[in-house]
C-alpha cells in the first residue's frame, strides 16, 4: 500500500481509502450489516488507513458502523466524515424527500456544531479526522461555515478541514479563510471533468484530491453484466448508465484492459483504481466495499505498479471507446 499526506497537514493515510456509502444501505438496495463491519476491518488488515463515511449514508447507519468496525484501533485510521446534509432541521436548502424526512442542505454554524457531536457519539471517538462539507449550499456564507469548522479545529474535535462537491469558485472562498486540507470529489475513467476545474487549482495549493466513485458505481468492476437486475432503492436501478447497451460498451472498454490485469495477475477493476491513482492530482481513491473479499481486492490495487506504455495503452482505450459511454 502507498501512503500520502492528506493536503499540507502531515496527516499519513492510504493511497486506497474505503468509502463507506454503500455500507449504509440507504439508495443501495439496503446492507448485511456483519458483513460491512468484517469488510472495513479486513480493509484495515489490508494496509487502508483512510476511512471515508458521513451521517448521511444510511440516516447515521454507516458511521455507527464504521465506529464497530474501528473499534479497538482508532489510532490506526484517519477517519474522515462529513456535514451538511441534514434532517433535523428544515433550514439551509431543501435537497429532497425520503422515508419521511426532508433533507436540506445546511451548513449554518449551530448545525455543524449538532452534526458534529452526533457523529462523534455514532462514531465512537472523541475526535475526526478530517471533516468536510459534503454539499455546498446558498443560504450560509462560506465564511461563517469555515469559522466553524475552524473553531471546532482549534477544540481538537476535527484534525482538518475538507470540501465535497465544491465548485472552484467555493473552493477558492474557502481558503481565502483558512487552511483546506481536500477536495473530494467524483472522479473515473468516465468522469473527468475535474481535470479542468478543480484539479490544477488544488495541485497548485497543496489541496489533496479524494477520488470518490473511482469505479463509477461498480459500473467499470466489470463485474455487472448488462442482464443484472437492481432491487429496491438501489440508485443504479433506473440509471441509464446501467442500461444493457450501456453496459455492453462498458465491456468492450474494459476487455481492452484485460491483457494489463492479467500481465499484474489482478482484476481490471483493480486496474482501473491503480491508473486513478497516478493520475496528475489524485491523492486518494475511496472505494467502497460491502464484504471482506471486496475490501482485500480494493486495498491490493494500491500495490500496483502501472508501466509508462500500459498507461498509453489505458489512455488510448479511453480515447476511443470512452466517448461512446454514458
Amino acid at each position: 500500500m502507498r501512503y500520502r499526506e492528506l493536503g499540507t497537514t502531515g496527516i499519513e493515510a492510504s493511497a486506497v481509502g474505503l468509502g463507506c456509502w454503500a455500507i449504509g444501505g440507504f439508495l443501495w438496495g439496503g446492507t448485511d450489516e456483519a458483513a460491512a463491519v468484517d469488510a472495513i476491518r479486513a480493509s484495515l488488515d489490508s494496509g487502508v488507513t483512510l476511512v471515508d463515511t458521513a451521517p448521511i449514508y444510511g440516516f447515521g447507519l454507516s458511521e455507527e458502523l464504521v465506529g464497530k468496525g474501528i473499534a479497538g484501533r482508532r489510532d490506526q485510521v484517519v477517519l474522515a466524515t462529513k456535514c451538511g446534509l441534514v434532517w433535523h432541521t428544515k433550514r439551509g436548502e431543501h435537497s429532497w424527500d425520503v422515508e419521511g424526512r426532508s433533507i436540506h442542505r445546511y451548513l449554518g454554524p449551530d448545525s455543524i456544531r449538532f452534526e458534529i457531536e452526533e457523529s462523534l457519539r455514532r462514531l465512537g471517538t472523541d475526535r475526526v479526522d478530517l471533516y468536510q462539507t459534503h454539499w455546498q449550499e446558498p443560504t450560509t456564507p462560506i465564511e461563517d461555515t469555515m469559522a466553524a469548522l475552524l473553531d471546532l479545529q482549534q477544540q481538537g474535535k476535527i484534525r482538518a478541514i475538507g470540501v465535497s462537491n465544491a465548485q472552484l469558485e467555493q473552493l477558492q472562498r474557502y481558503v481565502a479563510c483558512g487552511t483546506v486540507a481536500s477536495a473530494q470529489e467524483r472522479y473515473s475513467m468516465l468522469d473527468r471533468g475535474l481535470e479542468a476545474t478543480l484539479l490544477p487549482y488544488c495541485r497548485e495549493h497543496g489541496i489533496s484530491i479524494l477520488a470518490y466513485s473511482p469505479l463509477a458505481n461498480g459500473l467499470l468492476t466489470g463485474k455487472i453484466s448488462p442482464d443484472r437486475q437492481f432491487k429496491g432503492d438501489d440508485l443504479r436501478r433506473d440509471n441509464p448508465r446501467f442500461g444493457k447497451g450501456n453496459l455492453r460498451k462498458v465491456a468492450a472498454l474494459l476487455k481492452e484492459l484485460q491483457p494489463i490485469a492479467e500481465r499484474h495477475q489482478v482484476t481490471v477493476g483493480q486496474i482501473v483504481i491503480a491508473w486513478t491513482l497516478v493520475q496528475p492530482g489524485v491523492t486518494f481513491a475511496l472505494v467502497g466495499a460491502r464484504n471482506p473479499v471486496q475490501a482485500r481486492e480494493n486495498a491490493a490495487a494500491g500495490d500496483i505498479e502501472l508501466s509508462a506504455e500500459e498507461l498509453r495503452t489505458v489512455d488510448d482505450v479511453l480515447v476511443r471507446r470512452g466517448p461512446g459511454i454514458r
